[in-house]
Parts: C-alpha cells; sequence; structure tokens
C-alpha cells in the first residue's frame, strides 16, 4: 500500500530528487543552478521540488552508451 501511495506523489524535494539521481543533495542543488540548468525543476514560492516523472525523463535525455548511443 506505501508503494502505491509514494508512486502516485507528484513532487518530491531536493533531499528525495538526490536519492532517485543517486547524487549528493549538494550536487542535486548545482544541477538545478548551473547556468544553463537541464535539470528540469517546480517553484513553490521558495520551495524548489522534483518531479520523479521529469527526473526519469531527464535520465533518458542523459542515457549515453550502449543501444542508445547514437
Amino acid at each position: 500500500m506505501q508503494n502505491q501511495a509514494r508512486s502516485n506523489v507528484l513532487l518530491v524535494n531536493a533531499r528525495e530528487a538526490a536519492t532517485m539521481l543517486a547524487v549528493s543533495p549538494r550536487k542535486l542543488w548545482a544541477m538545478t543552478f548551473e547556468e544553463t540548468p537541464s535539470l528540469p525543476y517546480v517553484r513553490c514560492g521558495r520551495l524548489v521540488r522534483y518531479s520523479p516523472n521529469d527526473l526519469r525523463r531527464w535520465i533518458d535525455v542523459q542515457r549515453k552508451g550502449g543501444d542508445n548511443d547514437e
């Protein structure tokens, strides 16, 4: 039941997003606010949140090598 509720989450905080991407929260913050950010995020006032679906799509775009290498 908890996994089903977790899969319906629309936005996660920076710590959860960093865990999903297997990077440190500091690296996630740098990726979010670099000069030309490629990592999608949502601002909720001062809060920054990440969509798990956007993170999955971002990973697909970043993927290199193997069958996906062009």
